[in-house]
């Protein structure tokens, strides 16, 4: 079976698995959001998503068994069905937007909230756990399903949200392995169809895959042994990296 034999894609793919593993077993979005960029060092951005998808599938089941029967349904029930809309939103406008511009919107909203999350802390005012809103979730929600399906970068819209609620770590983290185990899922049939896949990026796939469940139980293991005041502080700084990071990327497609 063909597949990318270049051993320097593998020097830049494991460590963006091992990364993207992490952050699926529950250590936030930046490592995530290192992964396809580290591929695309040596390999296109576009090749280098479409080889992470069924890698990210694998990481999910994973993920799903690794946090069985800690999820939170009343985020879930706002946000799938919202979710699911925002992906195919993505799809039917797949030829009509550009990443970048996706990109730079998305990190500009991350920034934004964890600016007033500074904003309340140098004030001295704990943040206080958030009720369900229906429709904030299901904005968010169409928000992360859409800039998944465009850029893979459903983290901060759905963080935005879920953030606020201060649901324990362990009920956060499998909520959200649900969530985008479910998004992730769902991708893979408008993928196919835009073409994303071939046999050898399938089997290049098929060639990392043992790094993904080692890497994502990895993570699990970490937030396990995190309590709360080390864990959303943590997030937060992490909601931040990403958002420097997506602003980086999507300023030239915005300055063109």
């Amino acid at each position: 079976m063909p597949f990318v034999t270049d051993p320097l894609f593998y020097v830049a793919a494991i460590p963006a698995v091992i990364f993207v593993g992490l952050s699926k077993g529950g250590l936030g979005g930046a490592m995530a959001l290192i992964g396809v960029p580290l591929m695309a060092l040596v390999i296109s951005p576009v090749r280098a998503a479409a080889i992470m998808l069924p890698i990210l599938i694998v990481m999910d089941i994973v993920g799903l068994w690794t946090w069985r029967g800690s999820y939170d349904p009343k985020t879930l029930k706002i946000m799938l069905p919202a979710g699911i809309l925002g992906i195919a939103i993505g799809w039917f406008t797949a030829s009509w937007v550009t990443v970048p511009q996706v990109r730079f919107v998305v990190g500009l909203v991350a920034l934004l909230f964890v600016a007033d999350y500074i904003r309340l802390r140098l004030r001295s005012l704990p943040p206080e756990p958030k009720p369900h809103n229906i429709a904030k979730g299901g904005f968010w929600g169409v928000l992360a399903g859409f800039t998944s399906f465009v850029s893979h970068a459903g983290g901060p819209p759905y963080q935005v949200y879920t953030l606020p609620l201060r649901q324990d770590p362990k009920l956060y983290t499998g909520t959200s392995v649900v969530f985008f185990a479910v998004m992730n899922a769902v991708k893979l049939l408008p993928y196919m169809a835009l073409g994303q896949f071939d046999v050898e990026n399938l089997a290049t796939s098929l060639v990392l895959m043992p790094v993904a469940p080692v890497a994502t139980i990895a993570g699990a293991w970490i937030v396990r042994r995190m309590n709360k005041q080390i864990f959303y502080p943590f997030m937060y700084a992490m909601v931040f990296v990403v958002g420097l990071k997506l602003v980086y990327d999507g300023l030239p497609g915005i300055a063109s």
